[in-house]
């Protein structure tokens, strides 16, 4: 018989009752019991709406109370000292790696966090030792959480982060030169100890995840799994029997791995993202081995084409037998929203095209039965087929004035009128801008009175002019707070917008939008992309009104604030029927107009967003990257470069690690780029110097995703580092990110200790 799977469910609830939890007893609201017993609730409810869709195979430790690969660290106390020596509990100490902790005479930053894979999920990496050792958790919340699904009457399949991509996500922490993979033999014992304890508690399979099985793998790493599963194959029955989940690629490249897991039960494989690698998948497996077959998207929010599915389905089942073959989701669901049945305000007519996390938990269980026996499910066939044929044949897709103005981009209209020797001494002029200049990123803090005002207008109950007159106070407020900070490029603080997405997306046309389709980012932050659904064209101005009331009441330049093209794409649910390059390119050609009425309104400073142009690139190198960074930076060159030599153009990034693409972070002919760099290693910055980028570069010199403010001694020393590797009058400063997530005390602590560094190194090289 064909099995039904889940490889893991959303953490957050159904109103986001995880965040809401975390964030009262961050606020010392509620107790550590009220938060751990939410916690169970959640977990209990997740684990019931599998059972009861039917699914066969259900997780557990698939839950997190802020990040999976945090929930490793711990469990195989890999806890930097720095956080240990802190006698913090250990759920404080948990959430002190995950977001800081600044309490009480305890001042620690947070451990880095990055994207997973490429996906707007962020983990926290794991920060290893020269002198590393692992040992396992005295109570490891794996085998906690079985008994608790146990308890409930609900067997699970306990999920866990392979040894191998555990070490291979990891660096080595500052001061250390360890290369973590190095050490698989003093971690593999601990999940031996660890899949000793879950088949002791009654676990029969465990799901063991190897994600970086899509990457291009290092010599050493792809090494590192030979000795890792042997050691579980000789512990033999005394381990539960394992499934190797891949996922977000393919993994043909790395075939000559698999030997490693002969004696694994079976391999989890992406059939959405890569479904040509079927039948060389199927040529690998061992004689007994199971095919979990991840058809049903744990990335996107479509309604799973059945057809298409049953035909991959009916392959494997062909060549394995149904009783070699599970129906799986590609990957984890934590990437989709909770359910559809939240949503009551989509457009009928679209409506029946979506499926959220708990529709795709129903999914995963028809499929499964109508790989076998389709009349026992033919209602649901039917259904599925309707919608289909509903999608493919809607008016709201095609907008043929979109398609006719693509065909009239031109090659000249991606470059800007002059090189940026010529543009910057236009800007120098223009924008009295000293040494060291200092800037925010965008987004000031998001207060519950914003909050407030923007659902009472959103609900009718104040009108549009009481509204405007509101956020005219709050860009008032932001502007008197930049004059005493004594920043010197501002930003009107965003109060207006939702969401650096949604709220471009709800100004265009070819988006629809939800009202309760959250997704955590990291952390208890989420996000509630919106969904493209046709062709994108901008019918007005989105963001002039604000942007120019904010420079008419400024004594600085102030910055007009966009989300580019890419990252207004990759934060959204883009739709699966045109290539990813037309919509980005239908964005970008929407974003030109918006640039240039900032222009023409007195905006000369325009920051264009590109947080997500890391995050899209293809896992491997090869003709699918370079094609992507090829149509991804024209359409950022197409959104920015028709402005004059005299406006400024920024973007901003979420990361630091370019150096494999660095070619087309500099293509994009940016003026200034802002990065995220607070936890990475100034060294990371030699690239500019190797490249001999001639252009101007903001990294952010501290974590804006922790609530810790930084001393100003913590900032003059990361400036020192910074100019051990870029010039003096190429460094901005500024904050990782947008400060939407901070309180204002947090905001104004540490943008003055910013700020007063800025003016340490600028009095210092004016006396040089």
């Amino acid at each position: 018989m064909v099995k039904s799977s889940v490889l893991g469910f959303p953490r957050m609830g159904v109103l986001r009752d995880l965040k809401k939890a975390n964030e009262a007893y961050w606020a010392d609201k509620i107790t550590q019991e009220a938060l751990l017993a939410e916690g169970k609730r959640l977990r209990l409810a997740h684990w019931k709406i599998q059972q009861e869709a039917g699914v066969d195979i259900i997780p557990s430790n698939d839950f997190s109370y802020y990040d999976h690969v945090l929930d490793h660290i711990q469990l195989f106390n890999a806890v930097p000292a720095r956080y240990t020596a802190q006698k913090l509990s250990p759920l404080d100490e948990y959430f002190a790696m995950g977001r800081g902790h600044q309490k009480a005479g305890v001042d620690v930053p947070a451990l880095e966090m990055v994207k997973w894979f490429d996906s707007n999920y962020h983990y926290v990496k794991p920060t290893l030792q020269d002198n590393q050792t692992f040992s396992l958790a005295a109570d490891p919340k794996p085998v906690r959480e079985f008994l608790e699904a146990k308890e409930a009457g609900i067997v699970t399949r306990p999920v866990l982060v392979g040894p191998v991509s555990f070490l291979a996500l990891g660096k080595a922490d500052r001061g250390s030169t360890v290369d973590p993979i190095t050490l698989i033999d003093k971690l593999v014992p601990v999940y031996v100890e660890l899949l000793k304890a879950l088949k002791a508690a009654g676990a029969e399979s465990v799901q063991i995840d190897e994600p970086v099985l899509v990457f291009d793998l290092r010599p050493e790493v792809k090494a590192a799994f030979k000795p890792a599963y042997e050691a579980f194959a000789a512990a033999g029955d005394a381990i539960p029997s394992l499934v190797v989940a891949t996922y977000f690629g393919d993994i043909v490249h790395n075939f000559d791995v698999l030997p490693a897991f002969a004696n694994a039960q079976g391999i989890h494989v992406d059939l959405v993202r890569n479904p040509e690698q079927l039948e060389p998948v199927i040529a690998q497996l061992g004689p007994n081995q199971i095919l979990s077959a991840g058809v049903v998207d744990g990335r996107n929010i479509w309604k799973n084409d059945f057809a298409k599915s049953l035909g991959l389905l009916q392959t494997a089942v062909k060549a394995l037998g149904p009783d070699r073959v599970i129906v799986a989701t590609s990957s984890s669901l934590l990437h989709t929203p909770h359910t559809l049945a939240s949503e009551k305000k989509l457009p009928a007519d679209v409506y029946e095209w979506f499926s959220f996390a708990v529709e795709k938990v129903k999914e995963v269980a028809i499929l499964a039965k109508a790989v076998t026996d389709p009349e026992a499910v033919r209602a649901e066939l039917d259904a599925n087929a309707a919608a289909m044929k509903s999608r493919a044949d809607s008016t709201r897709t095609n907008d043929p004035k979109v398609k006719e103005r693509q065909e009239q981009v031109t090659d000249e209209m991606h470059h800007r009128k002059s090189p940026f020797e010529s543009r910057y001494a236009e800007q120098k002029k223009h924008l009295s801008l000293p040494l060291f200049p200092t800037t925010t990123i965008g987004s000031f803090p998001q207060t519950s009175e914003i909050r407030i005002q923007r659902n009472k207008f959103t609900k009718g109950e104040i009108t549009e002019q009481e509204y405007d007159d509101f956020i005219k106070k709050e860009i008032e407020l932001a502007v008197q707070i930049q004059d005493e900070l004594g920043l010197d490029v501002y930003v009107h603080g965003e109060a207006e917008r939702n969401d650096m997405v949604q709220y471009f997306g709800e100004r265009l046309q070819g988006y629809v939008f939800t009202t309760h389709a959250w997704v955590q980012s990291y952390g208890s932050r989420c996000v509630r992309p919106p969904i493209i659904v046709g062709d994108i064209s901008r019918p007005a101005p989105m963001t002039v009104k604000e942007s120019k009331y904010a420079a008419s009441i400024s004594k600085k330049p102030m910055k007009g604030m966009l989300t580019g093209p890419v990252t207004c794409l990759r934060w959204s649910f883009p739709r699966v029927d045109v290539h990813q390059s037309v919509q980005c390119q239908q964005l970008a050609l929407a974003l030109r107009d918006e640039v240039l009425d900032l222009e023409k309104n007195g905006i000369f400073v325009i920051q264009v967003d590109e947080p997500a142009l890391r995050e899209g690139l293809p896992l491997r190198k090869g003709a699918e990257r370079d094609a992507y960074l090829k149509w991804a930076v024209n359409s950022f060159k197409l959104a920015t470069a028709g402005v004059e030599d005299s406006t400024q153009i920024h973007s901003h990034f979420c990361y630091s690690e370019f150096q494999d693409f660095f070619h087309a972070i500099a293509a994009l002919d940016a003026d200034v780029l802002s990065i995220e760099n607070s936890k990475s290693d100034a060294k990371l910055l030699k690239v500019f110097i190797d490249e001999a980028y001639p252009r101007h570069i903001g990294p952010g010199v501290y974590d804006i995703h922790s609530p810790r403010v930084p001393p100003e001694a913590e900032f003059k020393q990361r400036i020192q580092e910074m100019l051990q590797y870029l010039r003096p009058e190429q460094l901005w400063i500024n904050p990782d990110c947008g400060l939407k997530t901070r309180k204002w005390d947090e905001v104004k602590g540490a943008l003055t200790h910013m700020v007063n560094a800025a003016k340490y190194f600028r009095e210092q090289h004016t006396k040089a």
